[in-house]
Order: structure tokens, then C-alpha cells, then sequence
């Protein structure tokens, strides 16, 4: 009888946390200019450096702490602001739902923590690796790895934004760059109808609704992206939902 293979160990806890940091390195080439554009536009828009700090350690949403700026620089009521940031980053509670099966052996304090740093490229990272291992005992630490480095570049790049502040010239167009991370993140998964059928759907959506206020285009795209991926996966039989063209 042939001798079987021994099986991998699993990765120890400082292996898994530097595992989640590099992951999330390539991502944060899109993530820095995109700080920085935020650190910016929030000082050109009146408000103090201490509070665009703040909303970066508070808030840690990108898009949500861009539609928070212009609301407070409009004098909206406050209410309607955490109203307006909360509907931008209802996608978080999608991220949560999909994350919950993974960490629900975890601790309070533990789920708060990932919770906290739980963005969209963190999220994307985490995945794709609990997608390939989901026995390692601490593949947590790759969550918090992946997390920590995204939130460290995000404090720093908006503190540089806050220096730099109207020295950034226009021509650089910072905010350019984060598109295109998402876009890189987007190509790989397209590798069935429903998953294209969703993206186009949700593309479709948010180019419609770009100019509809308090940002809520980004969850009634979220909400399109799912329905059509769904419609599609119950209506292909199986050999054609798998296939891409």
C-alpha cells in the first residue's frame, strides 16, 4: 500500500496576519492616491484637519467619508448625513453576512475588531483566501492582517492629503485609481453567467444613478447585481450557468 502524503500543517497565527498584509499590498496602490484625494478635498471643503482625520478612524469608508464631506460642506442637517453614510455603506452588512460562517467560532471582541476593518478590498482578500482553506485555525489573523494593513494606508495617505491639501494639483486626478482596483478585483471572479449577468447588471445601475443623491445608486446597483444573479442562476441549467460566453 502506497504511503499517503502528509498533510500541510496549518500556517501559525504571525504566518497567517503577514499572509493577509501581503494579499493586501497590490490593493493598496489604488487605496493610497484615493486617501490622499479624500485628505485633500476634505480640507478644500472647510473642514478642519482634525476632524478628516477623525472621520478616517471613525468612519474607514471611502466612499461614505467623500458623501459625508459634501453634505457637512452643504450644511446638511446631521442626521441626514449619517443617514446618507449609512445607506453608501449598506454593502458592508452583504460583506458581514458572507464573513459570518467563517468567524462565528470567534469571540466577541475578535468579531468586533474584524467588523471595524471589514472593507471592500479587505473583504475581496479574505475571500479568496478562506475560499482556498477554511480549516486553519487561524485563518482569522489573515482577516486582521489583511484589514490593518488597508486601515494603516488609509490614516496615513488622508494625513498626507491633509498636508499636502491644495498642493495636490487637479491634473492628477488621484480618484482614478480605485476604480481600477476594483476592476482588477472584478475580472478574475467573471467566470460564469450569473456572475457577469450580476456585474453588468449592478454597472449598469450605478452608471444610471450617478447623479442621484446621498449615494443611494451604489445599493440599488448592489440590489440589481444580486436579483440578476440570482434570475440567472435559477433559469441556466447547470453546463450553460457555468460557462461565461
Amino acid at each position: 500500500m502506497a504511503a499517503q502524503s502528509p498533510q500541510p500543517q496549518p500556517l501559525s497565527r504571525r504566518a497567517e496576519l503577514l499572509a493577509g498584509m501581503r494579499g493586501q499590498l497590490p490593493l493598496l496602490l489604488g487605496v493610497a492616491p484615493f486617501g490622499m484625494a479624500y485628505g485633500a478635498y476634505a480640507i478644500e471643503s472647510g473642514l478642519s484637519g482634525e476632524l478628516t482625520q477623525a472621520m478616517s478612524a471613525i468612519v474607514f469608508g471611502g466612499a461614505s467619508q467623500f458623501v459625508g464631506v459634501q453634505l457637512i460642506a452643504s450644511g446638511v442637517p446631521g442626521a441626514m448625513i449619517v443617514l446618507a453614510t449609512l445607506l453608501v455603506n449598506l454593502r458592508h452588512l452583504l460583506y458581514s453576512a458572507s464573513l459570518a460562517p467563517q468567524v462565528d467560532h470567534l469571540n466577541r471582541r475578535w468579531r468586533w475588531l474584524l467588523a471595524y476593518l471589514l472593507t471592500d478590498e479587505a473583504y475581496a482578500v479574505s475571500m479568496s483566501r478562506l475560499s482556498r482553506d477554511n480549516e486553519s485555525p487561524h485563518r482569522h489573523w489573515f482577516v486582521l492582517g489583511a484589514g490593518v494593513a488597508l486601515w494603516a494606508t488609509w490614516q496615513m495617505t488622508t494625513s498626507l492629503g491633509i498636508l499636502l491639501g491644495a498642493a495636490l494639483p487637479d491634473s492628477w486626478s488621484l480618484d482614478f485609481a480605485l476604480p481600477l482596483t476594483f476592476l482588477a478585483l472584478l475580472m478574475p471572479v467573471l467566470t460564469s453567467r450569473p456572475a457577469f449577468g450580476a456585474a453588468a447588471a449592478a454597472g449598469l445601475v450605478a452608471v444610471i444613478g450617478f447623479d442621484w443623491p446621498y449615494g443611494i445608486a451604489l445599493v440599488v446597483a448592489i440590489g440589481a447585481g444580486l436579483l440578476a444573479g440570482v434570475a440567472l442562476d435559477r433559469a441556466l441549467p447547470g453546463e450553460r450557468r457555468r460557462e461565461l460566453i
